[in-house]
């Protein structure tokens, strides 16, 4: 311990803990918040004062000088002039423990159903300790999901991170419930950010049932909470995967929807003057998403792992939205969902064609893989030849591929397609494949021999 470090050890233990300074309010636009007099830094705590009773708890997100900008947790409604600002120091810790299974909270960690207080084992920060990503744990072993097409022919490890894309009403909440129930995970973390009220309760009593809640927590923050609460959700929902995570655990995290995430961070950053880059994004949203996504995956030691599933919403089907199109830049694979498909009544409506898994090869065997390339094949071909089809100008006998994907397509297209509440396992779905593929005799046209 050098000179200077020693003095200031001395100062600290003679010097008395500096006073909380008091701020107060000068101006409200929209969501955001100015106050000044405030010795505070970004990312604390402040509570507004209403009245001796009530307050309004807010994070500081921005400063101008010497105006602090800070972004409610609740509705300023009663909030005036002049109104006292108190600092709370940093972000308030968040609940973890086994006593979450089962539960639904919010964004601070508070609960929403009525089952009576948590029974809490701890308390830690919102932000999450960052991995070496040289120190990470590969991917290497397959995690099954109860979904026989992403089982089979998007094969999912543990640690890996998939983008699900879809537009809505094609069934990616439904698809959600259906891993949660059948996942071999040990605990699974549902993030619903942003959604309707309604659409929660119905995805926690339909999609998740009984079944699939007992061994999962559900963190909702609804497209009425103010922006600054979805954000840290979709940070709770992350971090008490974290926590699982380091007691050695295999966790799924599901977050409904990353666009929501990214739509609250435009929120804030544009209300304290950030100015727009990309289709009215900010830059910041970008550079937050893959903050968020790389605390997924495997641990250093390879006993604990967060497989995540983030929803993406294509405004109008559009595969280029900019957050579908960073997503997929920092995701280990996409599956996309067709609205066309869902249109017809295929579920689940996933696109074969357009979906991929990049960890798939380096996670199941060769006779796996070259089965899965060759149903991708079949598939191709028929799309592309299915206006010819349909109309009856394709010849058969013009190419034997084709040919044969005629053939096998009722086969196929039963595969693709599952019940609600059928779980499918890796092996079941892999010897699916199989006899998907048993050769099939394609249909020939007869030949005539000139006369």
């Amino acid at each position: 311990m050098n000179l200077l470090e020693r003095m200031q050890k001395i100062n600290s233990k003679m010097t008395p803990p500096k006073p909380k300074i008091e701020g107060y309010i000068v101006r409200l636009i929209g969501m955001t918040i100015e106050a000044r007099g405030l010795e505070v830094a970004i990312g604390d705590n402040c509570q507004i004062i209403l009245s001796e009773d009530t307050g309004i708890e807010a994070e500081v997100v921005g400063f101008a000088g010497d105006s602090i900008f800070l972004m409610p947790l609740q509705p300023v409604e009663g909030l005036v002039a002049g109104a006292r600002v108190v600092p709370l120091g940093a972000a308030r810790e968040v609940p973890v423990g086994d006593g979450l299974l089962g539960r639904v909270i919010n964004g601070v960690g508070e609960p929403l159903d009525s089952l009576g207080p948590l029974d809490i084992e701890k308390r830690v920060s919102l932000s999450g300790k960052a991995i070496n990503p040289l120190d990470r744990y590969p991917i290497s072993e397959p995690l099954n999901v109860g979904i026989r097409a992403i089982n089979a022919l998007l094969t999912v490890g543990k640690g890996q991170r998939i983008g699900l894309f879809a537009g809505s009403g094609v069934g990616k909440s439904v698809l959600l419930g259906m891993m949660t129930r059948s996942t071999d995970a040990d605990i699974t973390v549902v993030g619903l950010i942003g959604e309707r009220g309604r659409e929660v309760k119905e995805f926690i009593e339909l999609n998740l049932g009984k079944e699939g809640l007992a061994k999962a927590v559900v963190v909702a923050s609804p497209a009425d909470d103010s922006p600054l609460m979805r954000l840290r959700a979709s940070q709770l929902c992350t971090r008490i995967a974290e926590y699982y995570r380091e007691q050695g655990k295999s966790v799924l995290l599901l977050v409904d929807s990353l666009t929501r995430y990214a739509q609250a961070q435009r929120e804030i950053a544009l209300a304290i003057g950030e100015p727009p880059a990309t289709k009215g994004y900010p830059p910041s949203v970008f550079s937050k998403l893959p903050k968020l996504v790389e605390r997924a995956g495997n641990d250093a030691t390879g006993k604990g792992s967060i497989t995540a599933f983030y929803t993406v919403l294509t405004e109008g089907d559009d595969q280029q939205d900019p957050i579908a199109d960073a997503a997929r830049a920092i995701l280990d694979g996409h599956i996309v969902l067709s609205r066309t498909l869902a249109e017809q009544g295929h579920y689940p409506a996933i696109d074969i064609e357009a979906s991929i898994s990049r960890a798939m090869p380096q996670i199941v065997d060769e006779q796996h893989l070259l089965a899965a390339m060759r149903f991708r094949q079949l598939v191709s071909k028929y799309s592309q030849n299915e206006d010819l089809i349909s109309i009856g100008a394709y010849v058969p006998g013009s190419d034997a591929d084709t040919d044969t994907a005629i053939a096998s397509m009722p086969t196929m297209k039963k595969f693709l397609q599952q019940g609600l509440r059928e779980g499918i396992n890796l092996r079941e779905s892999r010897q699916w494949l199989y006899t998907a593929l048993q050769p099939v005799e394609p249909v020939v046209a007869n030949t005539v021999a000139p006369q």
